[in-house]
C-alpha cells in the first residue's frame, strides 16, 4: 500500500515513513499572526478540523483567521 503526504502529494511505501515525514513537511507549515511562530500542521490539531496555535500563552486559532499555511504565505508575496 502506498501512503501519500496530502500536503505535498509525495509518497511513502509505510505508514510509519509518511509519519517521520509530515514531522518536517515544510508544505504542512503554518504561521501564526498573532504570535508570529512558526510550527508543523499537526502540532495545531488533535482531530484535523479545529485549529489553534500550540504555542503557550497564544490565543491564536482557525485556519485564515490568525493561522496561515506557510506556502500560502509565500505565493503571495511572490
Amino acid at each position: 500500500m502506498v501512503h501519500s503526504c496530502r500536503n505535498c502529494k509525495r509518497t511513502f511505501a509505510t505508514k510509519l515513513e509518511l509519519e517521520l515525514h509530515r514531522d518536517t513537511c515544510t508544505d504542512a507549515q503554518l504561521f501564526c499572526e498573532c504570535c508570529g511562530e512558526r510550527f508543523p500542521e499537526r502540532r495545531a490539531t488533535k482531530d484535523g478540523w479545529h485549529y489553534e496555535c500550540p504555542t503557550e500563552d497564544c490565543s491564536g486559532a482557525g485556519i485564515d483567521d490568525d493561522l496561515h499555511r506557510v506556502r500560502d504565505a509565500i505565493s503571495v508575496m511572490q
